[in-house]
């Protein structure tokens, strides 16, 4: 690789110490670097063309941003942690050196990761449509009342919940949002789709694991008294819209994946054991 894109969180790195560092280091061995400090969160990231990978300083947020943004160029993403626990990022800034020295031999290899795609529909008519690589997340926007949901899968009912919200995650969001509510983590090469209720007001508060093929449909119903409901769709926790009774969400697995860069020799059980041992 010769040609690469540095992202940074403004937030993290407010100097543009390390990623004058990274720059200036690859630089030196001849290649081709363009860097952007992203200081607002609805500013998008726009690659220059002919770039091979994009290198996202700061933690996981920056990292699924950029892999939204980035999801039509189909550009490789190695992620530099400069936050605290991160599990997309694949290097940590103390070892960033040989990691680029890696990156420019060539040995390295690609993580195929499964993305979601989320459309949002009223009154029949598509209002809006985004992707997501960890989560799309479905919570209260207002006071603090049990939200209603209908779930619906390849057409068919499942179930309804009163609950604080419902996830929708993919393998590599099984470590975020899913897992502190109580989802299981899976390995994140898998393709699957995860259904975990937030604070279910249920003694069945179980997560459901869905084939990759699978459509789920969540439909806000009439709250309670036959009140309207306003809740909020998240998607990987950044882009946002607000959703009423008598909406629907289709979520489903996105055609498109996110290829993620493996430097690193070891295991997904051996960084879940590191990282659940700090």
């Amino acid at each position: 690789m010769k040609h690469f894109f540095v992202i940074a969180n403004q937030a993290k790195d407010p100097e543009h110490r390390y990623t004058d560092r990274i720059a200036s280091y690859l630089r030196k061995r001849g290649a081709q670097v363009s860097c952007m400090v992203n200081g607002q969160e609805t500013t998008p990231v726009r690659a220059p063309e002919g770039i091979e990978c994009v290198i996202v300083l700061g933690g996981d947020g920056t990292l699924l941003k950029a892999a939204g943004d980035l999801m039509e160029r189909e550009i490789p993403l190695l992620g530099v942690n400069l936050g605290t626990l991160g599990y997309l990022a694949e290097v940590e800034i103390g070892n960033i050196e040989p990691a680029l020295d890696k990156l420019l031999r060539g040995e390295y290899t690609k993580e195929a990761r499964m993305m979601l795609s989320g459309g949002v529909f009223r009154e029949g008519k598509s209002i809006i449509h985004e992707f997501a690589l960890n989560d799309i997340v479905i919570s209260r926007c207002g006071s603090l009342q049990i939200l209603h949901f209908h779930i619906y899968v390849n057409g068919r009912f499942l179930n309804g919940y009163g609950a604080d919200g419902m996830i929708v995650a993919t393998p590599t969001g099984s470590t975020g949002y899913n897992m502190s509510a109580g989802g299981p983590i899976v390995e994140p090469g898998a393709s699957l789709l995860l259904l975990t209720p937030i604070c279910p007001h249920t003694l069945n508060n179980r997560s459901i694991v869905l084939s990759p093929d699978d459509e789920v449909v969540i439909e806000i119903p009439e709250g309670r008294e036959n009140c309207v409901q306003k809740v909020e769709a998240s998607f990987d926790g950044s882009h946002k819209v607000v959703l009423q009774t008598g909406d629907k969400i289709v979520i489903k697995k996105a055609l498109k994946t996110t290829e993620i860069l493996k430097l690193n020799t070891e295991s997904f059980l051996e960084v879940l054991h590191k990282k659940m041992s700090e």
